[in-house]
């Protein structure tokens, strides 16, 4: 067979995400006239921007409800599923513009979780701060995968209007680089299934254990004669 001698990959998927119900967006508006800006940073009065922690985010964050609204202030419900954050952005500003001039408003995705289990050092759920993170960034946030691990059949539990979907795909190709699929989504569940033969095989091969197995059989030999 021809050697496939690729080494360009394009992936023309971009980091645009659209918000759905149970997201959580960090809204900040910014204004030379503060005490009017603060009607719209209530979560701020009480200094509770200061927290960096998860719950501190959370607690500073608007919740996108079941319907796909956020309750903002002064404006009530605004709908902001399936959006991505410039639309949400520009949605909110055409509302601010009827009370404030010259602002500067902040719009982004608080954070999203990563679950993944199986095969990996550290398995465990992770958040992710920042707009988008590839397959392999996320194996590498869990310690990398184990010896065991089964590299062409990494399943993606992808959440969906409808339910989940599984979406298989296989590490070892280098194509992983060029597919839709090589940018994660919120949410994503990433499980790696073992190699059959960790049910009976060694990660290693276990030459001390043989060395002694034959060290105790000479023994006896000897000991028998």
């Amino acid at each position: 067979e021809k050697e496939d001698t690729t080494n360009h990959f394009v992936n023309e998927r971009t980091a645009r995400y659209l918000i759905q119900p149970g997201d959580n967006l960090y809204i900040k508006v910014v204004s030379l006239d503060e005490k009017t800006a603060l009607l719209f940073n209530p979560l701020e009065k009480s200094g509770g921007g200061q927290n960096v922690n998860d719950q501190g985010i959370y607690l500073n964050s608007y919740t996108v409800s079941d319907e796909g609204n956020i309750e903002f202030p002064l404006a009530g419900n605004i709908t902001v599923q399936n959006l991505d954050v410039e639309q949400i952005k520009d949605r909110i500003q055409t509302v601010l513009d009827q009370y404030l001039k010259e602002t500067v408003l902040i719009v982004k995705l608080v954070n999203f979780n990563l679950t993944i289990l199986g095969e990996v050092h550290r398995p465990g759920q992770y958040k992710v701060y920042q707009s988008k993170i590839n397959i392999f960034e996320a194996m590498a946030m869990a310690g990398d995968l184990t010896e065991f691990a089964d590299r062409m059949d990494v399943q993606i539990i992808r959440q969906t209007k409808t339910g989940s979907q599984i979406i298989p795909i296989n590490l070892e190709e280098a194509r992983i680089l060029s597919s839709e699929n090589y940018f994660l989504r919120p949410n994503d569940m990433i499980y790696i299934k073992p190699l059959k033969i960790k049910q009976y095989g060694f990660a290693t091969f276990p030459y001390a254990l043989i060395f002694s197995t034959i060290s105790t059989a000479l023994l006896l030999i000897n000991f028998f004669k």
